[in-house]
């Protein structure tokens, strides 16, 4: 097991999850940044291919990296050279470097992208950055050895881990002034905020555990037992989960908010001391220092699901916002139990539950029957039906919420029959990707109330 000190050297919770998203957006799919600690470098993760795609020289001894909300830049701090380098998404390039505070370690950026707030573990101060020139604006004396920093989701508040205090500041972002000085556990580090502002997660490295703070009254209101050397905090963007990395453990404990339990525990590379959520809350990436590889969680099943090699000692991990657009879904049911030799009736229905309406290019479905079962009809109001091919297609825009109108697929099924049989239908474009439903039918010889 690692000792504290020598842990220092890896901190972690310092990458934040993206904040509130903006109207702007720079990656597509999300990019995932990764600070290595050993190499200077940052690595660029694809997370459509979970390849790393380039490699960009930093400062010395990155360590937390966070995105702005429009995803087109990123803030890295480089906490053997006193600076922080901003890199800019588009062309993966560093466009410049700020000079800050000693040793700055954790940076969390405004909801509106305005400003950035980095701690300096070296001089226990908060410098203040303006996004727009790139210039430190303020500095904010805190308690001894800030590390790790988040935002409120409001964008009222941040939050700075003390190590050396044992306690969290609380800074008024209207002010840039600390409002209070909360005690927690040994050694706190990571830290995050629940999207509705109440809650503020804290992981307490040497206490082996993440004490829990009433925003409203700025008190601990729980102690959760995690495992060993909780680093890194970050919550999914429902609010529903905590992903805490334990750094001396090798796994990642999931708590339930409700409940403020652990639920699971997620096995990972060795030291996990950096970990962030993709805003659409379906993965986790876990930096593990002495791995050299980046873990994906899939938070579906809580388990990993890749590894990805990076470079020497990742650490802080921050993920571009996941761009709005088009969702198609689709759904497909049937009522009652088929009987052999009779017809069945399929309603599939087409919707939109993304942020964007559909971009009027043709949006598919297409239906891949079962052997025992044989298409009669295809038909939907608006839709273009193909029955030998159990096609159908349509171009006219679908808004966020709506659906059109649904499909119904006739079919007789064999009278050979048995069991259960499962029809799968699929929908793609409207410059979205694809989306299956698929729909088991239980059929039942014994079934005689279908007269037909």
């Amino acid at each position: 097991m690692r000792a504290y000190v020598a842990g220092l050297a890896m901190l972690a919770g310092l990458a934040l999850p993206a904040v509130a998203p903006s109207h702007a957006w720079a990656a597509t799919p999300p990019s995932v940044y990764v600070t290595n600690r050993g190499s200077n470098t940052v690595s660029v993760i694809d997370s459509a291919t979970n390849t790393v795609t380039a490699t960009i020289g930093v400062g010395s001894t990155p360590t937390g990296a966070a995105v702005t909300p429009d995803g087109k830049h990123v803030y890295v701090t480089n906490a053997g050279s006193n600076s922080v380098s901003v890199i800019d998404t588009a062309t993966n390039t560093v466009t410049t470097t700020i000079p800050v505070g000693n040793t700055p370690r954790g940076v969390a950026v405004t909801p509106n992208g305005l400003t950035v707030y980095v701690t300096n573990a070296g001089v226990g101060t908060v410098s203040v950055i303006d996004t727009t020139s790139n210039t430190v604006t303020a500095t904010i004396t805190v308690q001894g050895d800030p590390s790790g920093i988040a935002m409120a989701p409001n964008g009222l508040h941040a939050y700075v881990t003390n190590i050396q205090s044992n306690s969290v500041s609380v800074i008024d972002t209207a002010t840039n002034t600390v409002t209070t000085n909360i005690g927690v556990g040994t050694n706190p580090i990571g830290v995050a905020v629940t999207p509705d502002n109440l809650h503020v997660y804290v992981g307490n490295v040497n206490s082996n555990n993440v004490s829990v703070i009433d925003a409203t009254t700025n008190t601990v209101t729980a102690n959760i037992g995690v495992g060993a050397s909780p680093f890194a905090v970050a919550i999914t963007p429902d609010g529903a989960h905590v992903y805490v990395a334990n750094a001396n453990s090798n796994n990642v404990s999931v708590i339930a908010t409700a409940t403020n339990t652990v639920t699971t525990t997620v096995g990972v590379g060795s030291a996990p001391d950096g970990l962030a959520i993709t805003s659409d809350g379906k993965h986790v990436y876990v930096a593990n220092a002495n791995s050299n590889n980046v873990s994906v969680i899939d938070t579906a099943s809580n388990t990993v699901t890749t590894t990805v090699g990076v470079g020497t000692t990742p650490q802080g991990v921050a993920i571009t916002p996941t761009p709005p657009g088009p969702a198609l879904t689709i759904t497909k049911t049937h009522t009652g139990n088929f009987t052999p030799g009779r017809p069945g009736v399929y309603t599939i229905t087409v919707g939109n539950n993304g942020t964007t309406p559909t971009d009027g290019t043709t949006v598919t479905m297409k239906d891949t029957l079962p052997a025992g079962l044989t298409a009669l009809s295809i038909t939907g109001r608006g839709w273009r039906c193909t029955r030998a091919t159990l096609t159908c297609t349509r171009s006219d825009v679908l808004n966020p919420g709506n659906t059109y109108p649904p499909i119904t697929l006739r079919v007789r099924v064999a009278r050979t029959a048995t069991g259960t049989l499962t029809n799968t239908a699929m929908v793609s474009g409207g410059g979205n990707g694809t989306a299956t439903a698929t729909d088991p039918t239980i059929i039942d010889p014994c079934d005689d109330h279908h007269h037909w």
